[in-house]
């Protein structure tokens, strides 16, 4: 590498001197700056023809090195598709790009500067305008046609066999909880979050859990401000007007669980009995067709599958959706790479704080549901949602 950087910046002390060394001599012919010769134009020509075939050479090379865009192997069935529909896009983008500079360079270089040779003007040509019009125009609706497939495709309606599965992010984790057996997912609110239950997820105990829990801190509140009032402690007018604001805030709070409460029967809330929740790893079953639900406990985060291209936003107070379907397993990808610790990996893809790097998890695919059992049933850190 030192070396490339001498190599570069030598090249570019020889361009320098040269140049220099141009102006000295045209000074010595006593050539005013202006004064430009065929010669001269004949040179600059020459050099960026060359300049043409260097520059589209190596964009050539970069290519062929790198033409895969940096993007890892596609492992979703939707993935393939947008992947298909990328190289669509790369295809015309570099056919204009290889087209405008060859004739940006090649024109640059036929109609040079001559002083035998006069420039033809012209002003307008109909023609051109609408060449350079109706191609674009063409171009770019049938990009859009096709993207706009791609996109109803990804973002449609799933399956009546997919798989529910939620993704919770928050600072600077996530949790995943599946569906269980009867695919459905429990009624989850943020009212009911605790350190028992970080997801909030509703059962009787936890909607029970959250009364006493707001009732208590109520009646804090409550004998702190019949404190201040009486002289008993005292408190800043700040400090004052804050417990109230929070006293009031709980109040309503405890209100809308009780109203919960009333809303659901048990058996409504039973649903989530069977739900399943993992803060270690996400695994999936190859084949399996999955819609995720995302949340977020904190501020917005962004759960990104590079691997199986899809990403979507996880938004406080918002349930977010997409859904894919595994095609390659962790095993199956670790034999393409050549690479045995490779994992697939969901990340966050919005900046979410000082660890925001850190907020990734470990995703694989299983070849059968066989395994994907086995994996539930060792797990002894999966738990039961209720509990």
């Amino acid at each position: 590498m030192l070396i490339i950087w001498i190599v570069i910046i030598l090249a570019l002390v020889t361009v320098a001197q040269l140049l220099r060394v141009s102006g000295i001599a045209k000074k010595l012919r006593n050539k005013k700056e202006e004064d430009i010769s065929d010669a001269d134009n004949n040179f600059n020509g020459i050099l960026l023809l060359l300049f043409m075939f260097f520059f589209l050479g190596f964009t050539v090379y970069f290519l062929v090195k790198y033409g895969n865009g940096m993007l890892p192997q596609a492992a979703s069935e939707h993935g393939l598709d947008i992947d298909r529909l990328f190289n669509i896009n790369w295809i015309i983008v570099l056919a204009v790009f290889f087209l405008t500079n060859a004739l940006l360079f090649g024109f640059a270089f036929k109609y040079r500067g001559n002083s035998k040779r006069k420039a033809y003007y012209f002003p307008h040509d109909t023609r051109l305008e609408l060449l350079w019009t109706i191609v674009p125009a063409v171009v770019l609706t049938v990009i859009i046609i096709l993207g706009l497939r791609t996109w109803n495709h990804v973002t449609g309606k799933p399956s009546e066999d997919a798989q529910i599965v939620e993704v919770y992010g928050q600072q600077f984790n996530w949790l995943v909880r599946y569906s269980g057996a009867d695919n459905k997912l429990g009624f989850a609110d943020y009212k009911l979050i605790s350190t028992e239950n970080p997801l909030g997820v509703a059962t009787p105990e936890s909607i029970d859990a959250a009364l006493l829990n707001m009732s208590n801190s109520i009646n804090d509140l409550d004998l702190a401000l019949k404190a201040d009032s009486s002289g008993l402690d005292v408190h800043s007018v700040e400090e004052t007007y804050e417990m109230q604001s929070r006293l009031e805030k709980y109040i309503r709070i405890r209100e809308r669980i009780a109203k919960m409460k009333a809303q659901y029967s048990n058996s409504d809330l039973t649903v989530a009995d069977d739900d399943i929740v993992s803060k270690l790893e996400l695994h999936l079953i190859k084949g399996q067709e999955y819609q995720f639900i995302f949340r977020s406990k904190d501020v917005l985060h962004s759960a990104y599958f590079p691997h199986f291209r899809a990403q979507m936003n996880c938004v406080p107070g918002m349930r977010t959706k997409f859904k894919f379907k595994p095609i390659i397993s962790t095993a199956e990808m670790r034999e393409i790479r050549g690479n045995e610790d490779f994992n697939y990996v969901l990340m966050c893809n919005k900046i979410c704080g000082e660890s925001h790097s850190n907020m990734k998890m470990i995703v694989v695919v299983d070849e059968t549901q066989e395994e994907f059992d086995a994996w539930i049933a060792e797990n002894t850190k999966l738990a039961i949602a209720k509990n």
